[in-house]
Parts: structure tokens; C-alpha cells; sequence
């Protein structure tokens, strides 16, 4: 049902939802809350705490006043409260200085910041003392916006197409949602938007999780029959070329990487194809071994290809793979493949794969288009495995089973510098062999950390200017894409007006998330890697994608709402070059449990010990957040938060396959169904 049919909603507004990829009925519904207001009593301002979210009432004694600098402007004034003085500042809302009333009173909630004997608030949201009321007690859901598209609109959406999506079918097997006490389908999606108390809402996302994981694992079972092994198509032998280039490199490779390229070249040269995941930390190592892979395969007059999920990491994997093929005379001849290339380059680079003469292809989604046709192709090599579905790497390997003679399949690996705990890794990963870079190279200076809270902004932004100033590059990180999706964080938009501001003239800043489109980000990217832009502000887009050794500087803004995994990998994006690197974590939230979560980034540097600090902290209760882990994109799932969801699903899922491994029990017809419409984990990037 078009979302059109909604009342309201005109050819503006529908244009709008697809912004957020909703175009029917049916995809609203699924379109879930990313947080929930509850408000809370006000309180005096000398009994609440420093850094938490506060509702205070206070009357407006005198003016409001709006001062503009470099373009930005910023308003303020005061309130005078229960315990003390409240002071104000808001950017870009000038229209303030007209719309509250001197000696009025108001309810402000935001961020409470103590500075010295002041009390402030930034962006607090401002409320008349009746309408404050009105919402006190309730959980009202908030959703993820794009400008023009207010939280309001898509609420009255929903309730209209809660009406009219009929949700009567469940998939989830009776059996199932009886012995675990699930609600069902329609009561948990209505509970998910509209939930009656914090332990309904809670239990409806406990069902909805596991139905995300259970289907997944369902597919990813049924898609490999259970880790049958199949055999190898190209077999091959252990060549000179790959002992030669590890002999001349001008460094050692670490034991980790000694180890793990035996267990590669022990797969290659085996009897059975080659499924191996390769897990290791930003700085392990990873690439080189793929390299010797390509090397060993070209060696063996065979062809291997290696996906990437940007244009620029390819175009960088592909440059470093050219300079050793200079370097070290490896008489390989690699072509990229990317979405940019021209019509001309493209069909003379086609021809080179389909005849054999290009041994190594590097490239993005481009590599498993139709017009691709490889002579020979036996490696299959995925960068960064979590920005691809299954079925990319399937359709990916597929290319090389165009002759059904051969038998066997295309050797198989994987790379991701997602620390997963090996326990989710088999779950996640349930068709590949696991090895694990446990090691980083000697002579790796160990980036510096510090979390602190707003108070530290301005020293902050001194140190990225003398950062700057030598010649040194910075990433700041804010969690959401544009103002008005929440009024509590930090986006890209306001930010970089809000740097502007702060640094210097000279200092170049420019922006990158999500939304943009594929070519603009790609600029953008090549931009920052050429040195063009000294201060790149971004959403969590960049955690992969991109390599910059000169960047030396990562600042994240409301690191409180970001996953610790997913900060040491925001934190991987620095400490790639042979200077000093530094990672800045600013907390809105100063609660001790918050401040002794971010302090394990302190602790260690190593991903998979943080990875595990992260699942030990996470609880079934730990609702509210943005995007918890960047590891595997799933609608409300988290595989840390949620690993004993992700445990259990596991564990039915097998159940279920090993008494009816094809689903056809008539219990089973509507998952059934449902599964046969469904992709597996795809990721877009635009929803980042």
C-alpha cells in the first residue's frame, strides 16, 4: 500500500519518507523508534545531576538576546529556577527572540552542565508549564528524521498505517513464541511505537530481535547446508613469488600474520575450497596477506578478485598493490573496477578479465555486475565483510562456478577489522573458518586517549588547530546527519557551522555522511585523502572506507550513545602513520556508569578485548542509544546488546533445521513465505 493512501501524506511528504527508504504502508510500520522521551518531574536545579538529562521550571526575567558571529547565530538568556539561575544558549533559532515571553514561565529539558557556580543548557527543548504536563509519565516514541519531516508527522503516520497493515500472520512458529513467552506480531510492533510501560516495550523488543536474528540464521544455514564442505575447483601449490615478497618487505611480518598465511596456503592447496573469515584490529596486517593470496593465486595462472565497499578503498587497495608490483617486480597485472570508471576504460578493462590477461581484479559492487565475465576466476576476497550481504559475497564467488565441468567452488576469504567475540563470530559467520590477528606490529605508536565531557570543547578545538597547524589532519565525529533529528545530539550540519566558528579561516572543514550520494561522498573521501580538507566532520560512515595516515586527531561528540566497539573502530581511523595519534571522547552524560564505560577505551587499545568489555556491560534493559555496533546491519538487533538473543536464536534455529531442514511442516508456511521474500543483512549505505 503506497504510503500516499495515508492521510496527510501529499507527493512532498511521501518524498520526504524516501528519504528514509519508507515508500509503503508496511515499511512505515517496521519503521521503528530510535528512542523514546520520557519525561520526567521537573526538579530544583541544585538537586539534579551534572550532565543528565533535567526538566527544571524556571520564569525568563529579562531579554533574550541573539548575537550573530562568522554566520552562526547564537541566542541566550536566562531563567530564574527552583535552587539557582538557569543559563540558556541556542544556535541558529533567532526566531526565540520573539516567541518567549519576558516574565513568562517555561519547563526547559536538556543536557545539565554545572560550570563553576552556573548551571547551563544548550538546545534545551522549551515547553509551556500545561503542555509539560500533559506528557509527563508517558514514553513517547522518537524516530530518525530528515529535514522538512517532523517527529510528529511520522507518529500520525504510523498510528494510521498501524490501522490498515494487516499483521495477523506471524512467522514466528506458535511453538516458539509460546515457550519463550513472546507477544505476538501486531501487540510487539504496537508496543515497539505506542508502549504502555518500559516492560511491555522491553518484551516486544526481545521478540523482534530474535525474529531479525532467527530468520537470518535460518537463511545463512539453509544457504550453505550446514558447513558442507565443497571441494576445490583450483587446487594449487605453494609458489616462490609470495616467499620472495615476504623475504624482501622492508618489515617482519608479526607471528599472528606467519600463522594465518598458513592457514591460508593450507586451504588453498587442500582438497576442499577455502571459507575463511580473517578478524583482526585496524593496523593488524590483513591487507598484506590478501596481497600474498592474490600472488599465490595469479602464481598458479589463476584469477582472484577483491571487493571493497568504497570507491576510494579499492582505488587505495589497488595504488598499494601497483607500488609493490613496482617495488618488488611481482609480474602480476592488476586492473580496478570501480563504479566511476568510463564506458571506454570499462570495456577494455572487461575484455582484459574475460580473457585472462588482468590475473588480479580489485574493485566495489562493481566486480559482481552481469557484463563481468572472468576466465578464471578461484579467489574471492571481501574487505570489510559487514558492509556486504551474504549474497554479494555468494554472487561474488559465483562467478567463478561458470564452469559447472570444474565441480567445487572459488576459494573463499573474508576480512573484517570488526573485533567480533569469536562465540558471535561462529554464529555470525557460520559458513567460514575463523582466524584471528591477535597481534600489531612492534613499531605501532599507541594512539592517546582521554574522555571528557563538553566543558573540554574549547581545549578541544585548540588542540586540533596546533594539530592542524603542523600539517596534521582531524576527523570529528557527530552521530546524527542533520538538526531537528534529535535536539540533544550533536549533527554534521550545525556542527560544522559550529566549527566554523570556533577555529581558524584558514583551517578547511568539510562535511561527509550517509545521505550523500555515492559520487559526492567518494569526492569527498578523495578530498580528505589528498590533504584538501584538514578537518573532515562525519557520521560513522567513515568507520570504514578510508585510509589517511596523516590524520592524527579522531574527536567523537555524545560518545555516550555510541557502542564501545563501535568507538575503537571510529578510533582505528587514526594511528595509520608514523606521528603521534590522538582520539578525543566528548560525554554529554557525566553518570559514573557512563564515564566507567567510556574509560575502558583508556584501558587497552586491543578491539577484541573492548569487544568483549562491551558485550559483559550490555543488558536486555539498555534500550536507548543510536547505532550500537556497525558490525552487521540489522533493523533493532545488536549483536552485543543483544548476544544472548543472538545465543538463543542460534540455538533454535538449529533445532528447528534438524527436524524439518526444508521448512515444510505446515507450522512453518508462513516463515516459510516470509523468508523466501526476504534479502539477507544488505547494507545501505544512505541509512549509516
Amino acid at each position: 500500500m503506497d504510503i500516499k493512501t495515508l492521510k496527510g501524506v501529499g507527493e512532498k511528504t511521501a518524498a520526504l519518507f524516501e528519504k528514509l527508504h519508507i515508500q509503503t504502508a508496511e515499511e512505515l510500520v517496521f519503521y521503528y523508534p530510535r528512542d523514546y522521551e520520557q519525561f520526567a518531574e521537573p526538579v530544583s536545579l541544585d538537586a539534579a545531576q551534572d550532565g543528565e538529562l533535567t526538566a527544571v521550571e524556571g520564569r525568563i526575567p529579562g531579554n533574550v538576546a541573539t548575537r550573530h558571529v562568522r554566520g552562526l547565530s547564537i541566542t541566550t538568556f536566562q531563567a530564574e529556577c527552583a535552587g539557582g539561575v538557569l543559563y540558556l544558549t541556542y544556535f541558529n533559532m533567532p526566531y526565540l527572540k520573539n516567541s518567549l515571553k519576558r516574565g513568562a514561565f517555561y519547563i526547559f529539558r536538556g543536557c545539565l552542565h554545572r560550570r563553576g557556580e552556573r548551571f547551563v543548557m544548550e538546545q534545551a527543548g522549551i515547553y509551556k508549564p500545561e503542555e509539560y504536563g500533559k506528557l509527563t509519565g508517558c514514553m513517547q516514541p522518537r524516530y530518525s528524521l530528515t529535514k522538512g519531516l517532523t517527529n510528529n508527522a511520522i507518529t500520525r503516520a504510523v498510528k494510521q498505517a498501524m490501522k490498515l497493515v494487516d499483521l495477523s500472520e506471524d512467522p514466528l512458529p506458535l511453538k516458539i513464541r509460546e515457550e519463550q513467552g513472546f507477544p505476538g506480531l501486531l501487540e510487539a510492533v504496537e508496543q515497539m511505537h505506542f508502549p504502555e510501560s518500559r516492560e511491555k516495550l522491553l518484551a516486544a523488543r526481545s521478540r523482534l530481535v530474535f525474529d531479525e536474528f532467527f530468520q537470518f540464521i535460518l537463511i545463512l544455514r539453509r544457504m550453505r547446508e550446514d558447513n558442507e564442505r565443497v571441494g576445490n575447483a583450483h587446487p594449487m601449490i605453494e609458489v616462490a613469488q609470495t616467499k620472495r615478497l615476504i623475504e624482501a618487505l622492508p618489515y617482519r611480518l608479526t607471528n599472528a600474520q606467519k600463522r594465518v598465511w598458513e592457514e591460508i596456503q593450507a586451504d588453498m592447496t587442500s582438497e576442499f575450497a577455502m571459507n575463511r573469515l580473517v578478524q583482526g584490529d585496524v593496523g593488524s596486517g590483513k591487507t598484506i596477506l590478501a596481497f600474498l593470496a592474490l600472488l599465490m593465486c595469479a602464481a598458479n595462472n589463476c584469477q582472484g578478485a577483491m571487493m571493497a565497499p568504497t570507491e576510494v578503498l579499492a582505488r587505495q587497495h589497488y595504488e598499494s598493490l601497483m607500488k609493490l608490483n613496482r617495488e618488488y617486480g611481482l609480474q602480476i597485472h592488476p586492473v580496478l573496477l570501480t563504479g566511476s570508471v568510463g564506458a571506454k576504460d570499462r570495456r577494455e578493462i572487461y575484455a582484459q578479465i574475460e580473457s585472462g590477461e588482468a590475473d588480479i581484479v580489485i574493485g566495489t559492487h562493481a566486480l559482481i555486475q552481469e557484463k563481468v565475465a572472468y576466465s578464471n576466476l578461484a579467489l574471492v576476497i571481501t574487505d570489510e565483510q559487514h558492509r556486504f550481504g551474504v549474497r554479494q559475497r555468494e554472487s561474488l564467488a559465483d562467478k567463478g562456478c561458470a564452469a559447472p565441468e570444474r565441480g567445487g567452488a572459488v576459494h573463499v576469504l573474508v576480512m573484517s577489522a570488526t573485533p567480533i567475540p569469536r562465540t558471535l563470530a561462529i554464529i555470525l559467520y557460520g559458513d567460514l573458518h575463523i582466524s584471528v590477528l591477535d597481534e600489531l606490529p612492534a613499531d605501532r605508536l599507541p594512539i592517546k586517549n582521554c574522555v571528557v565531557n563538553t566543558s573540554y570543547r574549547n581545549t578541544a578545538y585548540k588542540f586540533i588547530e596546533k594539530e592542524v597547524g603542523q600539517g596534521r589532519q582531524v576527523y570529528v565525529i557527530c552521530p546524527m546527519v542533520e538538526e531537528g533529528e534529535a535536539s540533544e545530539l550533536e549533527d554534521v550540519g550545525s556542527y560544522a557551522k559550529k566549527l566554523r566558528s570556533a577555529l581558524s579561516e584558514t583551517i578547511r572543514i568539510g562535511t561527509l555522511h550517509g545521505r550523500m550520494r555515492p559520487a559526492q561522498k567518494t569526492k569527498v573521501m578523495e578530498d580528505f585523502a589528498a590533504h584538501n580538507i584538514d578537518v573532515l566532520v562525519s557520521t560513522t560512515v567513515i568507520e570504514v572506507g578510508i585510509n589517511v595516515p596523516n590524520a592524527t586527531v579522531m574527536m567523537v561528540e555524545n560518545a555516550e550513545r555510541f557502542g564501545l566497539a563501535q568507538l575503537h573502530q571510529l578510533r582505528g581511523r587514526v594511528g595509520r602513520g608514523d606521528q603521534q595519534s590522538y582520539c578525543i571522547f566528548i560525554s554529554k552524560s557525566q553518570s559514573p556508569q557512563t564515564m566507567e564505560r567510556l574509560k575502558i577505551l583508556n584501558e587497552s587499545n586491543d578491539g577484541f578485548y573492548i569487544a568483549g568489555k562491551d558485550l559483559s556491560l550490555r543488558g536486555p534493559g539498555d534500550l536507548f542509544g543510536i547505532r550500537q555496533s556497525g558490525d552487521m546491519h540489522f533493523a533493532l538487533g545488536d549483536i552485543y546488546r543483544d548476544a544472548a538473543v543472538l545465543q538463543n536464536a542460534s540455538e533454535w534455529a538449529d533445532k528447528v533445521l534438524a527436524e524439518d531442514a526444508d521448512l515444510s511442516a505446515p507450522e512453518y508456511a508462513i516463515l516459510r513465505e516470509h523468508l523466501s521474500r526476504r534479502e539477507i543483512n544488505e547494507v545501505d549505505f544512505r541509512s549509516i
